[in-house]
C-alpha cells in the first residue's frame, strides 16, 4: 500500500489488508484533519478494506463530524460499501 497527500486529499494505491495500512492510513488522516474539516480518500484499486478502516473512518464521520469523500476504483469494494450500508455515510462515489 502507498499514499499520497495533498492538502485535504489523500490518495491509497495498492491492497488495504494489515493493521500496518490501518495505522498509517488513521496517522495521516488524523495529521490532516488538524488543519481540515473535509477530507478526500480516494482508493485507487483496493479490493478490500478492513475492519479497523471502516470503523475509523466511521468515527470520523459520526463522532468528529468530518466531511469525508471517499472515492473507490474498485467496483468490488464500492459494492462491499453499498452492502454495509455506508455508501451514503461516506459519501462514496466510483471513480
Amino acid at each position: 500500500m502507498e499514499l499520497q497527500i495533498s492538502a485535504n486529499t489523500l490518495v491509497v494505491t495498492g491492497n488495504i489488508k494489515s493493521i500496518s495500512d490501518f495505522q498509517e492510513i488513521k496517522r495521516t488522516i488524523d495529521n490532516m484533519i488538524s488543519g481540515h474539516k473535509h477530507i478526500n480518500l480516494k482508493i485507487v484499486d483496493s479490493f478490500s478494506i478492513t475492519s479497523s478502516v471502516i470503523g475509523y473512518l466511521n468515527k470520523l464521520v459520526l463522532k468528529d463530524n468530518i466531511d469525508l469523500n471517499v472515492i473507490v476504483g474498485n467496483e468490488q469494494l464500492y459494492h462491499l460499501l453499498d452492502d454495509l450500508n455506508l455508501v451514503s455515510t461516506f459519501k462514496a462515489k466510483r471513480g
